[in-house]
């Protein structure tokens, strides 16, 4: 990634969610939750386990990152 490819100004300020991405996000939550519970129920607990629940939450909160930031980095 170049420095014209990202814009810290841009990335790194608060953004006022639209009703539409609030809706967004809260679609992404309610899946992550789900399948959160279901990796819990079915899944040994083991260290795959843990690492499955931390990328899903990684993964839940970079869609909501790129939700908030209307897939952009500038």
């Amino acid at each position: 990634m170049t420095q014209g490819d990202f814009d810290p100004d841009y990335v790194f300020s608060h953004h006022h969610a639209t009703p539409e991405q609030l809706s967004h996000f809260e679609a992404i939550h309610v899946s992550a939750k789900q399948l959160a519970q279901i990796i819990l129920e079915v899944v040994p607990a083991c260290s795959d386990r843990t690492t499955a629940l931390r990328l899903l939450r990684e993964a839940s909160m970079m869609a909501c990152a790129a939700v908030s930031l209307n897939g952009r980095l500038k």
